[in-house]
């Protein structure tokens, strides 16, 4: 979903939605549903949570709010850490030396890191060595005791040009739209990029590997060791919540959901995963379409019951999307342009008389009391101590 701008030709999730809205994409792709590697009948639940995470985008806006800040990202980190009782943060995003210092700061206070590069809408090379360069880090964050995992990116039809037809994401979703792109190709295409971007992820890296995969991708499972699905997924109770999940866990690998959460208004979570589509970027500035009703409470209430699913059937990860959306402010007195409602972030940010700042949404606080509770019933695993040391973030190759 959104994410913050980038620099550069990357492209960002915010990018994404702008131009999916400008096209009318109403959300399925057409590509095949998941499950390409042989099954296994998952083992027995043992309830709680290994890994309790959010996703933190690092990004380089031009305004107050988007621009790095590496101040800004320790302090982020500390309220991920202690705030929301996270033991674990998605480094995600593009650009080498913002990630690895994310990384490395955040194993320095004592979070478990899944390291995911995200860079997109350049040559697939390109791409490919980028991953490597952040995966060298990574394997030297592990050289020095710190909990990492790296992912190899994120949904790699939408972002890698080559595999659905066009040079940018906008490109690639108006012509899955147009009816005429050939998806088994598109399928070929895409199980020939994955298998080289892991390929590339182990040259370089000695931990667990991993993938975020939107929820009816079809992916070899068996290139990676961890199965990571970005799910919006919307039912009327936790035993279909449970059935849907069920799918993802028959590979006989951990789980880790990638990407979970809604929006703040009243109706978000039924969207299942389309909650952003109601800005119309046709407007300048950007307006929130007519008979909305903005609701933490509807933000919260979704992110707390899938916590207490997940939970409950002993999943592997789970990672809140997102800790904040910077370059969606909320504006309390304007709501047609309160483009907060249709963000998926944890806090709001807000530019006032005191500058820019986030606050945190009734979603922070009901994570955080989940988050807490699996904590202090000793269920979230064996917590990987990392040495009270600086960890080099300036050459990736380090360690």
């Amino acid at each position: 979903m959104e994410n913050t701008e980038q620099s550069g030709k990357g492209i960002s999730r915010a990018r994404f939605l702008a131009g999916a809205a400008a096209v009318g994409l109403a959300g399925a792709t057409g590509l095949p549903a998941a499950g390409a590697s042989a099954a296994t009948a998952p083992g027995p639940v043992r309830p709680g949570l290994t890994r309790r995470g959010v996703v933190y985008t690092v990004g380089a806006g031009e305004t107050p709010g988007t621009a790095w800040s590496a101040a800004r990202m320790r302090a982020d980190l500390r309220a991920i850490r202690h705030g929301l009782h996270a033991n674990t943060v998605d480094v995600t995003g593009d650009g080498v030396e913002r990630l690895t210092a994310t990384a490395a700061e955040a194993a320095e206070q004592g979070l478990h890191v899944w390291l995911q590069p995200t860079l997109g809408d350049v040559p697939q090379r390109d791409i490919l060595d980028h991953l490597a360069e952040c995966g060298r880090f990574a394997q030297g964050l592990r050289r020095q005791g710190a909990g990492v995992e790296l992912s190899v990116g994120c949904e790699f039809w939408l972002f890698v040009p080559g595999i659905v037809p066009g040079a940018t994401a906008q490109e690639r979703i108006a012509n899955l739209l147009s009816g005429t792109v050939d998806m088994a190709a598109v399928q070929r295409r895409l199980a020939r990029f994955t298998a080289r971007a892991a390929a590339v992820g182990r040259s370089v890296f000695a931990g667990r590997l991993g993938y975020a995969a939107a929820q009816d991708d079809e992916v070899d499972w068996s290139l990676f060791d961890v199965v990571g699905i970005d799910y919006y997924g919307h039912h009327r109770d936790r035993a279909g919540y449970a059935a849907d999940l069920a799918r993802y866990r028959r590979f006989g690998k951990p789980l880790a959901i990638t990407e979970f959460g809604t929006c703040a208004y009243a109706g978000a979570p039924q969207t299942a995963g389309m909650g952003w589509d109601v800005v119309d970027y046709a407007k300048d500035p950007p307006e929130i379409k007519p008979g909305l009703v903005r609701s933490e409470r509807t933000q919260a209430g979704y992110v707390a019951e899938l916590v207490d699913v997940f939970a409950s059937l002993g999943l592997y990860a789970a990672m809140a999307f997102e800790f904040v959306t910077p370059d969606a402010p909320h504006r309390p007195g304007d709501p047609r342009h309160d483009l907060d409602l249709a963000s998926y972030a944890l806090v709001k940010p807000i530019e006032d008389r005191r500058g820019w700042h986030w606050e945190p949404k009734q979603a922070f606080h009901a994570l955080a009391g989940r988050y807490s509770r699996l904590a202090a019933m000793g269920e979230n695993g064996r917590h990987e101590s990392v040495p009270r040391r600086r960890h080099r973030a300036a050459h990736p190759e380090a360690g």
